[in-house]
């Protein structure tokens, strides 16, 4: 059975570091990092996703606000409380949870948030920096899916990843960072003809297509690293699973990830780490 990569053990060591580092800077500062979360509705997901925000802000020693809005709030009215939480010098990030009701253009949202201050890393200003190797905020999930990588020593130079699913939020932005560390990166996706025989060739297997158990085992080389982003509901179970048949795979692959408890933790972690860098460039500016 190849290593299952625990990114819930991997995620509590990283926020108990945070939390020190936090105790330092509000030593040092006299406040603490703080980040500005806006949920609009009430979709079960988007709760859930935005108390597993609160959750690791507590356990950081973040300082967390939750601005909850009715999901027939205009673009305006949303606007505004963008606006003055871009103004206030003691918020130090800004997520809006995504994705948005639909007569709010989310693409106009997530542009109007402050670059300095965008901790999903989703603004254009902070996707230019990426793709030019210029300093900025890095997307959460990319980012947590290489701190996996790295946490077991997985060497990707010269290596062939496969990104299956071509997301700004996901697939482009991971492919980036793995393209930076010299591997040679193929994105696949919904038009991509034999799949199969192009995920077979992967060393290093990423998959964020949001389709259940959709990764089978005749599609995966023996010894790839297979990393599942997917968040789903199982068929048959409504049990959560990934884009991976994970039961099938898991002895073919040489680690694997599993869902939950595989990248999920580590988004989240990420994001608080992206709220603590935000805060230090506000206060060393």
């Amino acid at each position: 059975m190849g290593k299952v990569i625990s990114g819930k053990e991997l995620s509590l060591k990283k926020r108990a570091y945070m939390k020190n580092e936090v105790i330092k800077l509000e030593n040092k500062y006299g406040r603490k990092p703080h980040l500005a979360v806006i949920l609009i509705g009430d979709d079960p997901g988007s709760v859930s996703y935005v108390k597993g925000k609160e959750k690791a802000c507590l356990e950081v020693g973040v300082k967390n606000t939750t601005i909850v809005r009715p999901k027939d709030i205009t673009q305006e009215e949303l606007l505004s409380i963008i606006h003055d939480l871009n103004c206030d010098p003691y918020v130090d990030g800004i997520l809006v949870q995504l994705p948005l009701p639909s007569h709010i253009n989310q693409t106009f949202i997530i542009n109007s948030i402050s670059p300095d201050k965008d901790v999903d890393g989703f603004h254009p200003q902070n996707v230019a920096s990426l793709y030019l190797k210029q300093p900025g905020i890095i997307p959460c999930t990319p980012k947590g899916i290489i701190e996996v990588l790295d946490s077991e020593n997985i060497d990707i130079e010269g290596k062939k990843a496969c990104v299956v699913g071509r997301s700004n939020i996901v697939g482009l932005p991971v492919s980036k960072l793995l393209l930076d560390k010299n591997a040679t990166v193929t994105i696949a996706h919904s038009r991509t003809k034999n799949l199969k025989e192009v995920t077979k060739n992967a060393d290093i297997l990423i998959i964020a297509v949001g389709k259940p158990l959709f990764i089978k085992e005749d599609m995966v080389k023996p010894g790839a690293v297979v990393i599942d982003v997917g968040v789903n509901r199982h068929p048959i179970t409504n049990k959560l699973c990934g884009d991976v048949d994970f039961d099938n795979i898991k002895d073919k692959a040489s680690f694997i990830t599993k869902v939950p408890g595989g990248i999920g933790p580590m988004t989240i972690s990420c994001l608080i780490e992206n709220t603590i860098e935000c805060f230090l460039k506000h206060v060393e500016d």
